[in-house]
């Protein structure tokens, strides 16, 4: 099935990218598989708004600042199919793509699943604020440990108790400060999440995990909804490089 590609106008405009054959809840699932604790990639952060018109101010960016490539993913902490992503895609699209500087990645975390939901979104922005200028790439062991515990919606694993918890466990975070991140900045930061959840409805995305791949140069974008294989995202950057 061809990648459904749009341009940026109609991006922004909401039109919908829609592209089948998005996974349902854990498709397939091997021991073996890889739960993205084991990826170093590189971090950074920007102020800016990107040529999708998202601002990328508090969001967690893997890759090469200057990619001429772009991959815009909506998650939620408690979305299975995000695990089963970056659990079975993630790595090879890491490897083949963003670390040879032809993709960056941009996290835009959704509470899609409800309160505590919200509380790891409001986490996350937490942590990133905490790492982002003395070692970004910290942010990832994070991210990779929440989704490594995962468990059902709204069973509580996702509680501030149990973030904390996890946290703990990650060198070179502060669970304390985090702590205190969520007790001072919370509603702040909440307004944030809203106002990435209003965007994403404005783009029509309607659940995670969702994908834009986009080119800034040409505006040439397409997005991919569910947990892809592989060679799906390397056939839809294909197609948005050569559009």
């Amino acid at each position: 099935m061809p990648l459904d590609q749009t341009t940026r106008r109609a991006v922004l405009a909401g039109s919908t990218l829609a592209l089948g054959g998005g996974g349902v809840y854990y498709l397939s699932r091997s021991d073996d598989d890889d739960d993205g604790s084991s990826l170093s990639p590189t971090m950074h952060a920007s102020e800016e708004t990107s040529d999708l018109d998202v601002d990328l101010a508090g969001k967690p960016i893997m890759g090469d600042p200057d990619a001429p490539l772009e991959i815009y993913y909506w998650t939620d902490f408690q979305c299975p199919i995000c695990e089963q992503f970056e659990r079975e895609t993630l790595p090879d699209l890491v490897s083949e793509y963003v670390e040879s500087g032809e993709v960056r990645l941009v996290f835009v975390v959704l509470p899609f699943f409800g309160a505590d939901s919200m509380t790891a979104a409001v986490a996350s922005k937490c942590v990133w604020e905490q790492v982002r200028e003395s070692d970004p790439s910290t942010y990832w062991d994070w991210h990779a440990a929440v989704f490594a515990e995962q468990g059902e919606r709204n069973s509580g694993w996702a509680s501030t108790d149990n973030l904390l918890e996890i946290t703990a466990s990650v060198p070179d975070v502060d669970a304390d400060e985090l702590e205190a991140c969520l007790e001072d900045d919370r509603p702040s930061l909440e307004e944030s999440v809203d106002a990435d959840a209003e965007q994403a409805r404005s783009f029509d995305i309607r659940g995670t995990p969702t994908f834009v791949v986009f080119d800034p140069e040409t505006e040439a974008a397409g997005t991919l909804i569910g947990a892809q294989p592989p060679e799906r995202f390397s056939d839809a950057i294909e197609q948005i490089r050569t559009a």
